[in-house]
C-alpha cells in the first residue's frame, strides 16, 4: 500500500473519531429536555448520558486499533501477530458496542418517553453496523491466521 493511501486512511479514521467526539459533546446540549438546563444538570444528572459515554469507549478503542492496523498494512507487516491482535481487538470492541447498544435499547423501551421510535431505530442501525464490523473482522482474522500458518510452514 502506498504511503499516501496509508496517510489518507489514517486521516479518515482520525476525522471519524473527531466527528464522533464532537457529536457526543454537542448533542446533549440540543436535546429537547436539556434546552434550559445548566452544564451541571446536563452532564451530572443524566445517568443515561454516562452510560452512552462509557459505551463509546469501545468505539474509540476500535478506531485506535484501526489506525494501528493501517500502519501495519503500510509497513507490509499485516501478516504478523500484532496485526491479528489488532483485528481481534476490533472484533471484541464491536461485540462490546453491540452489548452496550442492546442495554441502551432496553433502557429506552422501558423509559417513559414520547419518542422511542427514533432511539430504537438509531440503535438498530448502529447494531447492524457493529455486526458487519464484527463479522468482517472475524473473517479477516481467520484469513490472517491462515496466511501466517502458511508462511511459517
Amino acid at each position: 500500500m502506498s504511503r499516501i493511501a496509508t496517510i489518507f486512511l489514517q486521516g479518515v479514521i482520525i476525522l471519524i473519531g473527531i466527528g464522533a467526539l464532537a457529536f457526543l459533546l454537542w448533542e446533549p446540549h440540543v436535546e429537547g429536555r436539556n434546552i434550559n438546563a445548566t452544564l451541571f444538570q446536563i452532564y451530572f444528572k443524566d445517568p443515561f448520558l454516562v452510560f452512552v459515554y462509557a459505551g463509546s469507549i469501545p468505539f474509540f478503542v476500535a478506531l485506535f486499533q484501526g489506525l494501528k492496523l493501517i500502519q501495519f498494512v503500510g509497513d507490509n507487516r499485516v501478516i504478523a501477530i500484532p496485526a491479528i491482535k489488532a483485528v481481534q481487538t476490533i472484533r471484541y470492541c464491536a461485540l462490546a458496542l453491540i452489548c452496550f447498544i442492546a442495554i441502551a435499547e432496553v433502557i429506552i423501551l422501558f423509559n417513559d418517553s414520547d419518542d422511542r421510535a427514533g432511539g430504537v431505530m438509531i440503535g438498530v442501525a448502529l447494531t447492524f453496523g457493529s455486526s458487519i464490523v464484527a463479522a468482517a473482522s472475524y473473517l479477516f482474522e481467520g484469513s490472517l491466521k491462515n496466511a501466517l500458518k502458511s508462511c511459517e510452514s
